[in-house]
């Protein structure tokens, strides 16, 4: 099937400065959310009574240094105050959910990036890797705001689990 390639700029759903973000594992001044982000799939359904824009099939997000993959991403949108446009409120990934900065990659079954609170969470199974350095757990939060972050165990005695390699120094 032809792949749809679809370039978002944040301006088009009336974003501003609330652009898509998706995740940044550690830090987050590093990353410029008035980028213009870049979306292809197989497809895309857009919803003007749901305010929502669907894509599916192999869908990979690109915002500057900062990559999403997932089979299913859908963005959610609201009216901005005064009737001054649209503003994206909520992005949902789901299925094989692929995240990646130039320092860290995660991935897990879901993901969420509530805009409006400034949180991400990543969930399933999820891996967290930065370097030699390797944390499973069930979920990931990361506060944009406050620059921290936190993995949580599964349930029925899940457990976060660290595998932690000192860098070797080069001979």
């Amino acid at each position: 099937m032809k792949r749809f390639i679809v370039l978002i700029f944040l301006t088009i759903l009336g974003a501003g400065h609330s652009g898509l973000v998706l995740a940044q594992l550690a830090s987050t001044s590093a990353h410029d959310t008035s980028q213009p982000i870049e979306i292809s799939a197989d497809n895309m359904e857009v919803n003007q009574t749901e305010q929502t824009a669907t894509f599916r099939g192999a869908v990979d997000a690109v915002q500057g240094d900062l990559h999403l993959r997932a089979d299913l991403v859908t963005v959610r949108y609201e009216d901005e105050a005064a009737g001054s446009g649209k503003r994206i409120s909520r992005i949902e990934a789901d299925g094989h959910v692929f995240v990646s900065s130039p320092n860290e990659t995660a991935e897990g079954a879901h993901g969420v990036y509530d805009v409006t609170a400034k949180t991400i969470a990543l969930e399933g199974g999820v891996v967290l890797t930065r370097g030699n350095t390797v944390i499973r757990g069930e979920r990931l939060e990361l506060d944009l705001a406050q620059g921290v972050s936190r993995i949580v165990g599964g349930g029925q005695g899940g457990r976060v689990k660290g595998l932690f390699l000192p860098e070797t120094a080069a001979p």
